[in-house]
């Protein structure tokens, strides 16, 4: 299955990537990698990076690794195509403008029959490629744009209720785990995925939050490994007051990842859970651990 990865944090920050040893978390030493993407939010734009092929032989994303931007939001994704031929219009993240900003969507997962479940009505948004992932996004595009339509950023609440309502409907198709960024919040959607034994189960998705200076070696700190295999995301610090919330498929280091619970969703604003729901109880916050 795909990887998803994402990071929020209250001060810029420089995040850099290894795809390799990223994807070799959620997969066997080898697997195909048939597509890679990383959009980094700058303002209320985003610089997408993407290709449809492996990410260890590309002189494009070497150059990306040298430039080492900073952002407040990320969100990558690296595929591994089930639906939809290798090309670049397949290849996550995607994105659409609504409301003056760029708007990002990432999907893990397969969701059979949306295009039939969602065919009959009219529709603004219109997949480029060919995968269920974009189709996702341009429905809930649907639903989120008109909120955007005034001058004001929408509450977290009424964004949140719509993308909680999606994910439920979503979750009926396949496994549904995604990530959705609007460049103020970012929107995750822990479901199923395939596990280490060939199961589809939960958890979806793993969360690590941090409040402290991040060491400039590592993911979270110099030499963060699991299982000997190295985090495939190196994050620079940012000085004092720092606070980052991360989201992958799999857990990257030996650190306290906490599982999404089948059907949660999150809000994580500058760095922290302020929102989560499972089971359609919606609380404030989450648990934050000080490293």
């Amino acid at each position: 299955m795909c990887e998803l990865f994402c990071l929020s944090s209250r001060l810029p920050t420089r995040a850099t990537f290894s795809l390799d040893s990223f994807a070799s978390h959620g997969a066997p030493p080898g697997g195909m990698i048939d597509g890679w993407g990383i959009a980094f939010y700058d303002g209320l734009d985003v610089r997408l990076h993407k290709e449809p092929e492996p990410a260890g032989d590309s002189v494009w994303f070497a150059f990306i690794k040298q430039q080492r931007v900073v952002s407040r939001l990320i969100v990558s994704h690296i595929r591994r195509a089930t639906m939809g031929g290798i090309s670049l219009a397949n290849t996550q993240p995607f994105t659409r403008e609504f409301g003056g900003r760029m708007h990002v969507f990432a999907h893990n997962g397969n969701l059979t029959g949306i295009e039939a479940r969602y065919a009959a009505a009219k529709h603004r948004f219109r997949p480029v490629g060919e995968t269920d992932s974009e189709i996702a996004f341009c429905r809930l595009a649907e639903r989120l744009s008109p909120l955007w339509n005034a001058n004001a950023i929408p509450t977290l609440d009424q964004r949140f209720d719509i993308i909680a309502l999606f994910a439920a409907e979503l979750r009926e198709l396949g496994p549904a785990n995604f990530l959705y960024a609007d460049g103020d919040a970012l929107f995750a959607h822990g479901h199923r995925r395939i596990q280490a034994d060939g199961t589809i189960a939960p958890p979806g998705l793993w969360l690590l939050c941090r409040e402290c200076t991040v060491d400039r070696d590592g993911l979270p700190r110099s030499g963060a490994t699991l299982g000997g295999i190295e985090a495939g995301v190196t994050i620079e610090g940012s000085g004092e007051g720092q606070a980052i919330t991360l989201l992958a498929s799999v857990p990257l280091t030996s650190e306290g990842w906490r599982p999404l619970a089948e059907g949660e969703v999150i809000v994580v604003k500058d760095g922290r859970v302020v929102h989560r729901a499972a089971d359609g109880s919606m609380q404030q916050g989450d648990v934050v651990a000080a490293i």
